[in-house]
């Protein structure tokens, strides 16, 4: 009931405009009309009431507009407080790309002249014929990707009392001995293979006493290497002997297996 009239009473006072100039107007004409009617010492009876009027018409529109100011007052904040806006983060300006610069030129390099060493001494050309020696050397053709064998070939025109046979297959790759064979009795021979220099080398040394007759003989050293086509440019084999005329000797490098 209270909310309802102090609804009322607000939107009353809102619109409620007092008219000052007709309230004034009517205060001027009553004070002017008692002093045409009462020429008595009555006056002075009216004067204090028309100020009376006065006074009270004022009192009332200052009552007035303090009822109004009143009813009409901001609302008291509600009691939730309001949450201050946060301010957002201010980003750090990026720098301004300087332009790229263009690098400078590199200070010559001065040349000079080194002093030129001895040349090395080149490999010495195959000689596959001496004496009643001939050879030939090859890879077989049966090799693969993983293993490979060399083959020598070695002919004597005439009987021989002592013989060396070396066959050296250069380390490319995983080059792992995986036997050798010969066509001469094996009982004849001393065998080794040994890491020699960056090489497998091969060994045959024919025992004191024993003779290889003439023709044609075959010796060959196995291995394993590693995967793909092997390269044997750096492979060779030599071979020694003693005829009554001296020491004779032929040596060489393995062909590609055809």
């Amino acid at each position: 009931m209270n909310e309802d009239i102090t609804r009322r009473l607000r939107d009353a006072a809102v619109a409620h405009q007092p008219d000052r100039a007709r309230m004034l107007a009517r205060v001027e004409r009553g004070a002017a009309d008692g002093t045409v009617r009462h020429r008595t010492p009555s006056i002075a009876r009216s004067w204090p009431k028309a100020a009376l009027a006065g006074l009270a018409i004022t009192a009332t529109l200052a009552t007035g507009g303090l009822a109004v100011a009143g009813i009409v007052r901001t609302p008291p904040p509600s009691d939730s407080a309001t949450t201050p806006a946060t301010p957002s983060p201010t980003l750090p300006s990026r720098p301004t790309p300087s332009a790229p610069t263009t690098p400078a030129a590199p200070a010559p390099i001065p040349t000079t002249t080194a002093p030129v060493g001895p040349r090395p001494t080149p490999l010495p050309s195959s000689r596959v014929q001496n004496g009643p020696l001939s050879s030939d050397g090859s890879v077989d053709p049966h090799s693969t990707v993983y293993w490979a064998q060399s083959n020598l070939t070695l002919k004597t025109t005439q009987p021989l009392t002592s013989l060396t046979v070396e066959l050296r297959i250069a380390q490319t790759g995983g080059v792992q001995n995986t036997g050798n064979w010969r066509t001469l009795p094996s009982e004849d021979f001393i065998v080794t293979v040994q890491e020699a220099g960056g090489a497998l080398v091969y060994r045959w040394v024919l025992k004191p006493g024993r003779t290889v007759p003439t023709g044609q003989h075959e010796f060959a050293g196995q291995y394993n290497h590693a995967t793909g086509v092997r390269n044997a440019t750096e492979d060779g084999y030599r071979v020694e002997t003693q005829t009554s005329g001296g020491s004779v000797a032929v040596w060489g490098r393995f062909t590609p297996a055809r």
